[in-house]
């Protein structure tokens, strides 16, 4: 994370700039023609119309990048695309964020953009799950569905004029999130993907890998279909119902709490991460489940996964696993 610093010794020094130096020359050897630096070349052909987009200039002739980066073209556009910059969103980017404000008919979300986010009470699910027209007594209970510091997850939906975001949550997959812990990392670590919600049977956690750089590690939460449950619920209530909803309310009381296990699960995950983005690697959930393997398989306690010795061990094993992979391409 951006606050956490190592400590290393003269030998974990030694390791760790070791691992670092083979994982540059695999990256160096792989993207040697995609990669620049500022004042660097780039190589086009002038009699295409070459359109120079954003970190690119036209210097004696040449294109030169003026950012540090990779090329990216797009038919006849050529830009350079940095690897270390503010989250740029996109319709449809799957977004993680926390709740300012409760204004008029809009919830206010910090999203770890350059400005505020606003989801609309007319873009969500309501908790009944029926769809219709918001009323004023909707507006009234807003603070009933999200209220200051919910976490919530959303899709991005649309930019305003004026530069913001606007959010929807129509989905029963997107909501309030509660029971587990909420990650800030650099959102250049997260890359788009077709999926972003991860349910890890194993440790029944969901996890969440949001574009804008939050990241979600929680208690898995099964989804329910409110329709159904309201088929399902008598019409006519008697004494035996009551007493049956009170004891099954103790029951749900009981059920929301954590089992240590799982909340250890979410710890050891959750450092797993903070140990990624302390060394700048992507945030994958195939790298995050590897890291946490390594560290159950070393006997290494949750607490211990911040430490200089593990920082290094997991940098070997990434340039190993690169290594390797490189090997089996050619």
């Amino acid at each position: 994370m951006r606050g956490m610093e190592l400590s290393l010794n003269h030998t974990q020094k030694l390791r760790l700039q070791r691992a670092l130096e083979s994982l540059e020359s695999l990256s160096s050897g792989t993207n040697s023609n995609a990669s620049v630096t500022v004042a660097d070349s780039i190589p086009v052909n002038q009699e295409d119309g070459v359109l120079k987009g954003h970190g690119t200039t036209d210097l004696d002739g040449e294109v030169v990048a003026t950012v540090c980066g990779v090329i990216e073209r797009v038919n006849k556009l050529v830009y350079v695309r940095t690897l270390r910059a503010r989250y740029k969103p996109e319709v449809g980017d799957i977004i993680v964020g926390r709740v300012l404000e409760v204004a008029p008919k809009r919830w206010r979300l910090e999203i770890n953009f350059s400005q505020d986010a606003v989801l609309m009470l007319s873009s969500m699910n309501l908790p009944d799950g029926i769809q219709r027209r918001r009323t004023a007594v909707d507006e009234l209970n807003m603070r009933s569905i999200f209220e200051e510091n919910d976490v919530v997850s959303a899709e991005v939906r649309d930019f305003m004029r004026d530069g913001s975001l606007q959010l929807q949550a129509r989905s029963q997959k997107y909501g309030k999130l509660e029971r587990g812990q909420l990650l800030t990392i650099s959102p250049y670590l997260v890359k788009r993907r077709k999926q972003h919600f991860h349910h890890l049977e194993k440790y029944g956690i969901d996890l969440i890998l949001g574009c804008n750089g939050f990241i979600w590690v929680g208690e898995h939460v099964e989804v329910k279909d409110d329709m159904v449950e309201d088929e399902h619920t008598p019409t006519k209530p008697d004494a035996k119902s009551n007493k049956s909803q009170i004891s099954q309310s103790l029951e749900e009381q009981e059920q929301t709490y954590t089992p240590l296990e799982t909340r250890q699960y979410i710890c050891r995950i959750a450092n797993a991460i903070r140990v990624l983005s302390t060394l700048g690697f992507s945030i994958t959930l195939d790298v995050i489940l590897e890291i946490v393997d390594l560290s159950t398989k070393n006997g290494i306690d949750i607490h211990e996964m911040l430490g200089a010795e593990f920082c290094v061990l997991v940098a070997e094993k990434e340039a190993e696993r690169r290594s390797l992979s490189t090997r089996k391409k050619r």
